[in-house]
């Protein structure tokens, strides 16, 4: 089933917000081998908060994404200033593209991180593609 080419600009509400804590922040450092400040977030922490918000949209049944032939092609962050300790953050996910080129299925999302105060921290750009069978 080809992707659906109606989803290319929709624009999915802000999640909860979600509060950003030392131990957080020290946790993904580690993972990451990362020995910065606990109190500034990784560059790359931002995905710990938009993976779930984009899992929402490309899991949608209507989208035609397959999610077993489902790759990572790229992500990118374009930061307004670093991801603190204290921050409560809200995500909104813009399907950017719907496509295909040859037999593979591409989607583009960007994800806007907020404060609860409108403040705009970040905006990452993920890129999935998954193999269709048609």
């Amino acid at each position: 089933m080809p992707l659906n080419p109606a989803f290319a600009g929709r624009v999915y509400p802000a999640t909860a917000p979600y509060r950003i804590g030392r131990e957080k922040i020290r946790e993904f450092a580690e993972a990451i081998g990362d020995t910065s400040d606990e109190r500034t977030a990784p560059p790359t922490f931002a995905i710990a908060l938009t993976l779930r918000a984009e899992v929402a949209v490309v899991s949608d049944p209507e989208l035609g994404l397959d999610m077993t032939r489902l790759l990572h092609r790229d992500q990118r962050f374009d930061h307004r200033r670093p991801i603190r300790d204290g921050d409560e953050l809200t995500v909104t996910v813009t399907v950017a593209e719907v496509g295909r080129v040859g037999d593979t299925d591409v989607v583009t999302l960007n994800s806007a991180l907020h404060t609860v105060a409108g403040e705009h921290v970040c905006t990452t750009t993920s890129t999935l593609i998954a193999q269709s069978d048609d």
